[in-house]
Formats: C-alpha cells, structure tokens, sequence
C-alpha cells in the first residue's frame, strides 16, 4: 500500500480495480497525443470535441486488447458529422479522423444533433490469420456514452459505464496564451467472482405480451458503484494538474483501490511511401490514370494529412 502519487501522467490509460466492490476499470488522460490528432486537421470546435470523445472511448476499450491487433471504432450517420473512425494499434497507437458537412454545422448543437441516427461499429482485428469481430449499435438521438453502454448491454453483457470528456485548455505564458485539447474518461465493469451475483440486466428478447419476465435486483456492490463514477465531473477527467491517481483514490478511498502499469499512448499514423505505393498499385489501370494531374500524382493521408508524390512511372501508370 502507498499514497496515491500527486504526478499527472498524459497520454496514458492507468487499469484499476476496487476488490471490495468487485469492480474492475480503465482511466485515460490524453493531452499531447489528443491535441496532435485534432490539430491536423482544421476541424471546427463541435467537430473536433465530438471525436475528440470518440477517440478517448477508443482508448479505453482498445487497451483491452491482449495481442497486437487492432481496434477501429467507427460512426455512420446523417447527421452533420456524417463519419468519425479512430483506429487503435495495440498497446499503444492511435489515429482519428471525422468527415461533416461544414453548412450544416450550427452553433449551439448537441452531440445528439451533430451525430444524427445511424450507427457505430466496434471492430477487432486480430491479424490477417484470424476472423475479425465486429459489434454494432444503432445511434438514434443519444451521446457516444450512451452507445458505449448499449454495446456492452447487448454485445458483451457486462454491466459498464463510461463517462467521456474533452475540452479546451488555454494557458498563458510570455509568448501569449497557448490552447490545447484535452481530453478524459473512465470505464467502470461489475465482475463478480460469484456467478451467482452476476448481472442479468440484459434485454429479455421477444417474449410474449404479458408473459412475466425475471427481473434480477442490481447487486449493492454494482449499485455503489454506478453511484461514485455518476459523481465524476468533466473537469475532473480533464484536469492536467490531477494525477489519475488522486482522482481514482477520491472515488474509491473508503473501499480502497489499487491501480496497476500504466500504458502509454501515442498518435502515431501507419501510412507510409510504401503503404500508399503498394496501395496504388491495386487500383485498376484507368483509375491510376486518371489520377495523374500536372505530371504526378499526389495523395494526402486522410488521418494524419501527409502528403505523398509519385511520378506516373512510380504510381505504375503505363
């Protein structure tokens, strides 16, 4: 046992569990690596919030992965931020990218307004040697929380909850203020040891009209639990003077809770020369062709906005 260190630490997601409750978690702290993904990109304020939540949603669940695989979470919908994908690398890479329609955007618009109805996609990918896995929910009017929640309610059963934040950090100094995104969450599970204390809280399907359903009370453990993560404030996640590990001990102090390594994390893009090469050469002929202005062809990563020049000869124009 030790004081819980008073040290922030960016850019990293810190596991945590709190035995007593059976409660296990994640918490990510992002600032540098956060405001390097939004930055990239001119996005307007909304835009860049909005993903910036759905790249810290990322990081929680992606740094679950065990293997060197992938995590790509990805939005569809009708809304003025019609597509937001974030690719993960396990342990610890990570890009982002959104697509929205500029006229449509209006200030003053929720996240359930600027997403409009559609859907998010959770996909795992274990390498080109094995099947990928791929959960889906439908976005109908509500926050990249309450997705988050509905996905563990009908895809992996386990009780959860997420609490999601981003936000602006202007500081001053001699050169003038300087501004930054940062960014925070935290995800908290229910996993008894005790199957007889697991949650079935689940949707009981297509039943008949009238027919009695099981109703299971929520464990006293899950119900503490649900309560201290509801107390957690935006600006506790985001905070760059608290330490992961003071907030966590503010939560959990009277249980107890113990944290474990923390993983760090990077925005790091994996395009290259010879990944944008290689994919050239897959297209069609024509379409190569095509391609060609004032004598070469050019393509800008849409993630990380590197820009990438091949003569006609070398983009395998005949």
């Amino acid at each position: 046992m030790r004081a819980p260190s008073s040290v922030p630490v960016d850019d990293a997601v810190l596991p945590f569990d709190v035995a007593p409750l059976d409660l296990r978690g994640r918490l990510t702290r992002l600032g540098p690596a956060l405001d390097e993904l939004l930055s990239k990109h001119d996005y307007p304020t909304p835009v860049a919030k909005l993903l910036g939540e759905a790249i810290v949603l990322t990081t929680l669940l992606g740094s679950a992965l065990k293997f060197d695989g992938r995590f790509i979470l990805q939005t569809q919908t009708d809304g003025p931020v019609s597509l937001m994908i974030v690719d993960f690398r396990a342990p610890d890479r990570m890009r982002a990218y959104a697509r929205f329609d500029a006229e449509r955007l209006k200030d003053g618009l929720s996240t359930a307004e600027l997403l409009g109805k559609g859907h998010l996609a959770m996909t795992v990918d274990q390498g080109p040697d094995m099947s990928r896995y791929q959960g889906m929910v439908a976005l109908d009017g509500g926050t990249l929380e309450d997705a988050a929640h509905e996905y563990f309610l009908r895809s992996e059963q386990i009780p959860t909850k997420v609490r999601l934040a981003v936000g602006e950090e202007w500081r001053g100094g001699e050169g003038g203020p300087t501004h930054g995104w940062r960014g925070g969450g935290m995800l908290l599970q229910f996993l008894p040891k005790a199957s007889d204390r697991a949650q079935r809280d689940m949707h009981a399907g297509d039943v008949p009209e009238g027919a009695d359903i099981d109703v299971v009370p929520e464990d006293d453990a899950w119900v503490e639990g649900q309560s201290l993560i509801s107390t957690v404030e935006d600006v506790e996640l985001i905070d760059p003077d608290l330490s992961g590990e003071r907030l966590l001990f503010r939560l959990f102090h009277e249980r107890g809770v113990r944290v474990f390594a923390p993983t760090p994390l990077q925005a790091k893009c994996s395009c290259s020369r010879e990944a944008v090469s290689g994919m050239l050469k897959g297209f069609d002929p024509q379409d190569r062709a095509d391609m060609v202005e004032n004598g070469k062809v050019v393509v800008t990563c849409e993630f990380c906005s590197s820009v990438y020049e091949f003569t006609p000869q070398e983009a395998g124009v005949e």
